[in-house]
């Protein structure tokens, strides 16, 4: 199993003017970094937009995606989130700074500077499951044709039940770093490479994105400034599910921190809606079963 991916066609910085939260703080203008692979308007399949995980990572370990555009010709683009990779990092911004709706709002302008805003797809993984979720209830983008919720969570209560019970089975070294969180880096860091090579990601070694993705947060030099920030604390989506009404897909692997019950309610809430579970899988079954996976995933949007 290889983690290659083809290169870019287009990559770079486009600008993000945003206009504020609701009482008109932290207006500004700042820089999204965007990799595309296939021209998004010079195509005769529908643009994917894959929204990548955290709060606080990175799009390289998504690079997996690029696939769909290599074998099927869909136009795949990634993105780094405000705060991470190659976009603008905000260390000094207070946590109200970072709130679902200004992911949202970044999302928005990528899409309209890209010029797809009447036919688009969106894949989302973990986190980014939640934005993509969340951006199809709150503003009801009318260009959104299919919407794929990959090893995501429905609520954070369900999220933390599951890690709480899959942390039972390591020693107890690795459950204190694991409960530590960001109050000793070094030791969470450890930790969370033990909990993810059984439950994030089993190919060994970590594909060199995968482990970049992670360092860009909690190694040495990485920004833990979203990860760090209060975004999803007692979050749920459960009750709004049944807004969402485009075709949707949900993933998950069966050795996944996703585990059913933290995806279930996006099959009972979502009217138009498929589950998959990968029985060869973790948290990344994008390369885990890449083949199928894509292939599946191809499926779904044609």
């Amino acid at each position: 199993m290889t983690s290659a991916s083809s290169p870019p066609t287009k990559a770079g910085a486009i600008n993000f003017k945003y206009l504020g939260n609701e009482n008109g703080e932290f207006a500004g203008e700042y820089s999204t970094y965007v990799k595309q692979f296939g021209d998004p308007k010079d195509s005769a399949r529908t643009p994917l937009i894959v929204l990548h995980g955290g709060p606080g990572l990175v799009h390289d370990y998504l690079a997996p995606f690029s696939d769909l555009y290599t074998k099927f010709g869909t136009p795949v683009i990634l993105y780094d989130q405000l705060g991470n990779g190659l976009s603008t990092h905000l260390k000094d911004m207070p946590s109200r700074f970072w709130k679902i709706d200004l992911f949202i709002d970044e999302l928005v302008n990528i899409i309209n500077t890209l010029g797809i805003k009447d036919s688009f797809a969106l894949a989302g993984h973990s986190w980014g499951g939640i934005l993509a979720a969340e951006f199809a209830i709150r503003r009801h983008p009318q260009g959104l044709k299919h919407l794929i919720l990959t090893d995501s969570l429905a609520s954070s209560a369900l999220w933390n039940q599951s890690n709480a019970q899959l942390m039972q089975a390591f020693p107890i070294a690795v459950q204190e770093g694991l409960k530590s969180g960001m109050k000793d880096p070094h030791k969470f860091f450890a930790a969370l490479k033990e909990f993810h090579a059984v439950h994030g990601c089993t190919i060994k070694p970590f594909p060199p994105e995968y482990l970049h993705t992670l360092e860009q947060v909690f190694g040495p030099d990485g920004d833990p400034t979203v990860a760090a920030a209060p975004v999803l604390n007692n979050w749920t989506i459960i009750n709004e599910l049944p807004r969402i009404q485009v075709p949707t897909f949900v993933i998950n692997g069966r050795n996944d921190i996703s585990q059913d019950f933290v995806v279930k309610p996006f099959f009972d809430g979502i009217a138009k809606v498929k589950w998959v579970t990968f029985e060869k899988s973790t948290h990344s079954p994008f390369f885990e079963e890449r083949e199928r996976y894509m292939g599946l995933i191809n499926d779904f949007l044609n």
